[in-house]
């Protein structure tokens, strides 16, 4: 099995983007984690393992976030704008 590191620094590199957009990070996000904000109109926090940058389900999703929405992410993490259940349904497949 072939490991995609363009996809992988793609994933990183928005990431990154998110983190680095000005906006405060919060200290309780353990190692090797990161948060995300989910939902359409009201944002849920989620934290979830770095390991899903790696997964090409997640970067999918996030490819298609910067599609819509670009490095703007103005909770102060990486917002993905979709419905919780389809984020349920994408993270649910990963492999931790």
């Amino acid at each position: 099995m072939a490991i995609r590191l363009p996809s992988i620094m793609h994933a990183k590199h928005i990431l990154c983007r998110s983190l680095l957009s000005g906006k405060r990070v919060s200290a309780n996000i353990p190692k090797g984690y990161f948060a995300v904000y989910v939902g359409e109109e009201k944002k849920k926090r989620f934290v979830v393992p770095i390991s899903y940058l790696h997964e090409p389900a997640f970067q999918q999703l996030l490819s298609k976030v910067e599609e819509e929405f670009g490095y703007n992410h103005p909770m102060g993490g990486l917002t993905i704008p979709c419905r919780e259940d389809i984020f349920f349904s994408v993270t649910s497949q990963l492999e931790i």
